[in-house]
């Protein structure tokens, strides 16, 4: 079936969640995964209030450190597994665009990939990058999605960084 798998990671518990059951399936399958992150560009004009008190090379430095973490995380979950694992950081405009060329570089017969599952002003404010790559492209896309908890519980199992908190909320 299945050879080769790209898991797209934001460094989420939900994108790490849907890591652990990517690499589940690599290893009932027999595949290697690449584990992908994507980071945009520098804008000194930006929504995201992080990006603007950064310098240029601040901003590089520490999307370079998270998307670090986040690939170390991914390898660890793929290495305990025995899954082969490589890992990619990009920097692109369109998170989307980047998991979709990555596939197609690589090579990969199939996208696994978490969606938050967002809905109304929030889905549209927002945008969702795993909608984008189903409707972009032409590699298989299986979404992941979280089953259902309490928030409170969520939040017991998760470090409280306003990241973690956000995908929860």
């Amino acid at each position: 079936m299945y050879q080769h798998i790209l898991l797209p990671t934001d460094g989420s518990v939900l994108s790490k969640a849907a890591i652990r059951d990517g690499v589940s399936l690599a290893k009932a399958l027999g595949a290697k995964v690449t584990i992908i992150t994507v980071t945009e560009p520098f804008h000194a004009v930006s929504p995201d209030a992080a990006m603007i008190a950064d310098t240029p090379e601040t901003y590089v430095a520490r999307m370079a450190a998270l998307s670090g973490k986040y690939l170390a995380d991914g390898k660890k979950i793929a290495a305990a597994a025995g899954v082969p694992c490589e890992t990619i950081q990009v920097e692109h405009d369109h998170p989307y665009r980047a998991i979709l060329d990555a596939a197609e570089n690589r090579n990969c017969d199939a996208i696994f990939m978490a969606s938050h599952g967002r809905r109304g002003l929030s889905a549209i404010v927002l945008g969702s990058e795993t909608l984008k790559v189903l409707t972009h492209g032409i590699t298989p896309v299986i979404v992941y999605r979280q089953p259902h908890s309490s928030v409170a519980q969520r939040l017991s199992e998760t470090e409280h960084t306003p990241e973690s908190i956000a995908a929860i909320l």
